[in-house]
């Protein structure tokens, strides 16, 4: 099946097979249901999801439409039963989930260079770092953190919060370094978490006085300082998902159906990208 939409006076096309309709609706609801089943676990609302490497492979399997429509579908669902708040899910969870699945497939087709895994993982360093830094030295937020998470220590909390950071961009350099096989999946990942996480976060603040009441922080709607929070913390802890479990799976697909392999993948001249 194949779908034409026409864009500013060029035609963007969008091919879905009879294979792709059938890899949305299985990724759609191992999505949902493993989201449900991990939705205790959350930060102002925000899950805490590691069922997020579920579209992750599945846009590296099929391509980005696939990811993109996944996540989209997936998540909504999930909220659906979660906290039952449609409006919510569509207006912020729905964009956020597509737009990282979309770039995670679409640029796990692209032949990323070690330059620019390397200029992509050091730009989000210093803004992951520099954010974490002026969270964390802020005593305020530090505070409040504390009394969210159910009285956990501020030492608790502030050693939590850096080590997800560092393990995050940590995970990301070593994959991107020393395995060029799935160093354009590495990059996706965190492409796609900064561009999904920041709609998702400033969406979140712009709403909570209409949609988040069951979200409100000591009766006050999430307000502009937790935008940072809900950005950093939302990457670092769903990236170690999508790059440690991943790529075995994709690798493990790859191997019992050959067909996937590297599926949309543009080949070097000359040589395969293996």
């Amino acid at each position: 099946m194949k779908i034409k939409f026409k864009f500013e006076g060029r035609h963007l096309k969008i091919k879905l097979t009879s294979r792709d309709i059938t890899a949305i609706a299985i990724c759609s609801a191992l999505y949902a249901v493993f989201g449900y089943l991990t939705a205790g676990l959350s930060f102002f609302g925000v899950g805490f999801l590691p069922a997020v490497l579920i579209p992750a492979v599945f846009a590296a399997l099929y391509g980005p439409w696939v990811g993109g429509l996944s996540g989209a579908t997936g998540i909504f669902i999930r909220d659906v039963f979660v906290h039952g708040n449609a409006p919510l899910s569509l207006i912020a969870g729905v964009p956020a989930n597509f737009i990282l699945f979309f770039l995670i497939g679409y640029i796990y087709t692209k032949n990323i260079s070690l330059k620019q895994a390397l200029t992509s993982i050091s730009l989000a360093t210093i803004g992951l770092v520099a954010s974490s830094i002026i969270l964390l030295s802020n005593a305020n937020f530090v505070v409040a953190m504390t009394k969210w998470t159910g009285g956990v220590s501020t030492r608790a909390f502030l050693l939590t919060f850096g080590l997800t950071v560092i393990v995050s961009l940590v995970i990301t350099a070593v994959v991107s370094v020393r395995w060029k096989k799935w160093r354009s999946y590495a990059i996706g990942a965190i492409v796609g978490q900064i561009a999904g996480g920041l709609l998702l976060s400033i969406t979140i603040w712009l709403v909570s006085p209409l949609f988040l009441s069951n979200l409100n922080i000591y009766g006050a709607p999430v307000t502009a300082i937790y935008v940072l929070p809900i950005f950093v913390w939302t990457i670092a802890t769903e990236i170690p998902f999508i790059l440690l479990v991943g790529p075995p799976i994709i690798k493990v697909v790859q191997n019992a159906f050959p067909t996937l392999h590297y599926r949309n993948k543009p080949q070097n001249k000359g040589g395969t990208n293996d």
